[in-house]
């Protein structure tokens, strides 16, 4: 019997530094480098209709949902590409275009609850060839889709969805980031002068620990001309309460590790403790 209204989760993803890989075409286009999956990420309710429509909503402190949109030209794309038609309701915490992979996870959890309503007959790695195209087409990201099909701290040593990604689960401490404000990724991703400075700042070598996998972040931001005058202060105070900490890739704000962090943060802003997220998009329920 055929669901009358189907949700997914995916888990949004935190980069750390990145370099961008162009192919012969959007498949093949992408990024190398690496992040931790956190357990934040996107909910998506998807039901029968017949045009496709997208309601947005960000959960407050309190989880009260607050609708922040009602549209998504690349949701609204991946439906076309695939034909269909569906009303999406997508539902996150964190702060929209604020470097935590929430455009590939909320594509991510749309196109699995759609998959699993129509009875598509999707495989995973067709859903991601999907919500990955989307992405660079759009250039809302490179890399996220690849990271946020499984969990852990990842490295990627390759482009796209099957490119190489090494994942460690060696973090059980909280993740916690403030944020400033958004950094428009297609303005970067988009730029040639800033891609070769963000090139030109990648870690020659692959972090093997998380306290490395901070120290290549900490280089990368400062060589790659992403870093505020905002993001440095609170990187400053980490540093001096010895908290691993980095820049979120693409958005104001910073990341740290560690049962301290969110107390170091707090003067700065809100702040979103998380953790490492142990698997990557799954269903979460599907009413009859």
């Amino acid at each position: 019997m055929t669901p009358a209204s189907v949700t997914a989760f995916c888990p949004g993803h935190i980069s750390g530094y990145f370099k961008r890989v162009d192919g012969r075409d959007p498949a093949t286009t992408g990024s190398l480098g690496a992040g931790i999956v956190i357990s934040e990420g996107v909910m998506a309710t998807v039901t029968p209709a017949e045009r496709s429509s997208v309601v947005v909503r960000v959960r407050s402190r309190e989880g009260a949902p607050a609708e922040v949109s009602r549209s998504s030209p690349p949701l609204a794309s991946a439906l076309e590409n695939l034909g269909v038609s569906v009303a999406v309701e997508t539902s996150c915490r964190l702060p929209i275009s604020a470097g935590f992979g929430l455009s590939a996870a909320a594509l991510l959890a749309t196109l699995t609850a759609t998959n699993r309503l129509l009875d598509l007959g999707l495989s995973a790695d067709e859903i991601a060839e999907v919500a990955h195209e989307t992405e660079v087409i759009f250039r809302t990201g490179l890399g996220d889709v690849a990271a946020c099909q499984g969990g852990g701290r990842v490295v990627r040593t390759g482009p796209g969805i099957h490119g190489s990604i090494r994942r460690s689960f060696d973090l059980d401490a909280p993740v916690c980031a403030v944020s400033f404000g958004p950094i428009h990724t297609p303005d970067v991703l988009g730029s040639p002068a800033q891609m070769a400075q963000v090139s030109a700042a990648f870690p020659e070598r692959q972090p093997e620990t998380f306290t490395d996998f901070f120290a290549c972040c900490r280089e990368f931001s400062a060589k790659s001309g992403l870093e505020t005058p905002a993001v440095q202060r609170v990187l400053a105070e980490c540093d001096r309460h010895r908290i691993p900490a980095a820049m979120t890739m693409l958005g104001e704000g910073i990341f740290a590790y560690g049962d301290r962090a969110c107390d170091v943060l707090r003067p700065f802003g809100e702040v979103y403790k998380m953790g490492m997220a142990d698997a990557g998009v799954r269903i979460v329920e599907a009413v009859a």
